[in-house]
């Protein structure tokens, strides 16, 4: 469904930068870091919605490789990853049992201890 929201929202920005480009045909002026040109304003719309698109999934890229590899390291350290939410749950409540035992363990050594020092 998030999906989808986000294809309707593609589309609907896509509409707007469409007609925008439709409607304003006239050369403009186009400021080169060594030159100038003139272009139609269309070009210059579609080129700049396109260069931001490659600029959003570029980022995304290198966000998803960093948690890709993050997922490598924790898997190399015995970490389980699950993609999914009862999976995940499962394994925190496996820890909260595994700290319960310890510390409950700890506790008795604690005062198995006291009792031998005395």
């Amino acid at each position: 469904m998030k999906g989808q929201r986000y294809f309707i929202l593609a589309l609907v920005f896509a509409l707007i930068v469409a007609i925008l480009a439709i409607v304003n045909d006239e050369p403009v002026q186009f400021n080169y870091v060594f030159g100038t040109q003139n272009w139609p304003l269309i070009l210059v719309i579609l080129g700049s919605a396109v260069f931001g698109g490659v600029v959003a999934v570029s980022l995304s890229l290198v966000k998803i490789i960093r948690l890709q590899s993050q997922i490598r390291q924790l898997q190399k350290h015995g970490v389980s990853v699950s993609p999914s939410f009862e999976a995940n749950k499962d394994n925190t409540t496996a820890a909260k049992k595994k700290e319960k035992e310890l510390s409950s363990s700890e506790n008795k050594n604690v005062g198995i201890k006291s009792r031998l020092n005395k």
